[in-house]
């Protein structure tokens, strides 16, 4: 006598579920990347006419126009913010810092700043809003 099972097991499952859950990562990931990059300091950039490729630094040095100075939107005396670069860049292989200087900030205190890249060696890029 042959016995038949009626109900057999289905070894396929559905994919439905895991695509949504991927979905919602991608969005997720995709959203914070885009905020990930803003600083939380304050500072009105001067306009350009002309933007080249936006390069990410590892390091951004802020200036308000107070003349404080901030690295990654930490405050910092103006006597330890060499130190502060050089020890922030000492193991990146990239050595390079943005500043982000407010437009109403005077040149001295962006000119000390970029006295810092000169002395040692760093590359430097300076953060402006394209032009509407």
């Amino acid at each position: 006598m042959k016995i038949q099972r009626r109900n057999k097991a289905n070894p396929e499952f559905s994919l439905a579920a895991m695509t949504d859950v991927i979905l919602l990562m991608l969005i997720f990931f995709m959203v914070t990347s885009s905020a990930a990059n803003q600083s939380a300091i304050d500072v009105k950039l001067p306009k350009t006419g002309a933007v080249d490729d936006n390069i990410p630094n590892p390091l951004t040095v802020s200036i308000k126009p107070d003349g404080s100075y901030f690295v990654d939107d930490n405050p910092v005396d103006k006597a330890q913010l060499e130190q502060m670069i050089v020890n922030k860049l000492t193991n990146q292989t990239n050595k390079s810092f943005t500043i982000r200087a407010d437009e109403n900030t005077m040149h001295k205190d962006v000119v000390f700043v970029m006295e810092i890249a000169e002395k040692h060696k760093f590359n430097i890029a300076i953060a402006t809003v394209k032009d509407k």
